[in-house]
């Protein structure tokens, strides 16, 4: 588990605080998917979490030790994969034999399927990688090293659209009880039938942290004719199949699937229902 608590942060040389008083826990076995607007502190949050950077107040503590003391037993179970990053021009294995030895639990098992999911070749010079391609073995590196926690900001991006297809199947056949994935992501149709809890930042507090489950008992989503728009809509937007709405779910409704896109622009539009 980690354990955000109380946590007030701010980058040098700025006044505007990014997180204060902030607290949050993050429980095993379960893939969260992190939103909000540019600014909020997403890919900050990550890397407090990951002790890359230090909180002037308050504690992150992963299984009970501080992120931010950066102690071999915690960086061994957490791997941060940033959204911008520099990969040497060499061979993938070489670039595994010098890393692999700081993750005690890394499965070259794991790094050949991931790889082979990607269809990428078992060893490649990643100087000769396009950014896609890059991103992908840096990814299925990440999966490899069997960390508890997979911190990763904006995963999806650089890549095509197979690729995006690829990378969900890559997290779900190694996704075990033990391990907790945080994703950071605007691009929330490429992860959303994934997830299963929803963390959703707005400035210095959290917006909204429901599972799946919990906002599909709350809420329906469906596409309404103007004719069917009535006082039961909590929110709407027009698209060309019609408005597609939120409801407060009754007893009876069927279940539908979550529109994360839709729910987010709901939460951060001023002046919506109360927070789950």
């Amino acid at each position: 588990m980690i354990d955000v608590k109380n946590i007030s942060f701010k980058y040098a040389g700025s006044k505007h605080l990014v997180f204060d008083d902030f607290s949050l826990t993050l429980e095993e076995n379960r893939i969260y998917g992190l939103l909000g607007k540019n600014g909020t502190g997403k890919s900050t949050l990550l890397y407090l979490l990951s002790g890359l950077l230090r909180p002037s107040c308050g504690t992150v503590c992963c299984d009970g030790i501080a992120t931010k003391d950066r102690e071999p037993e915690t960086l061994r179970d957490i791997f941060l994969v940033t959204e911008e990053f520099e990969m040497p021009a060499i061979c993938l294995s070489e670039y595994v034999k010098l890393y692999k030895t700081f993750y005690p639990n890394f499965s070259d098992e794991i790094l050949q399927g991931c790889l082979a999911d990607f269809e990428l070749p078992a060893d490649v010079r990643l100087g000769e990688l396009s950014m896609g391609q890059r991103k992908k073995a840096y990814i299925a590196f990440a999966m490899a090293t069997n960390t508890k926690y997979l911190l990763m900001d904006e995963p999806t991006n650089g890549l095509d659209i197979p690729s995006k297809s690829q990378f969900r199947k890559v997290i779900a056949q190694h996704m075990t009880e033990e391990r907790t994935v945080v994703i950071s992501t605007h691009q929330v149709h490429d992860v959303e039938q994934m997830l299963d809890h929803i963390l959703m930042l707005d400035q210095h507090s959290v917006l909204l942290n429901a599972s799946m489950q919990e906002i599909q008992d709350a809420y329906t989503f469906e596409f309404r004719s103007p004719q069917q728009m009535d006082d039961t809509v909590l929110y709407a937007e027009p698209t060309l199949q019609g408005n597609a709405v939120i409801t407060k779910r009754q007893e009876g409704d069927a279940e539908t699937q979550v529109n994360l896109e839709l729910l987010f622009n709901y939460k951060t539009t001023p002046k919506t229902g109360p927070v789950l």
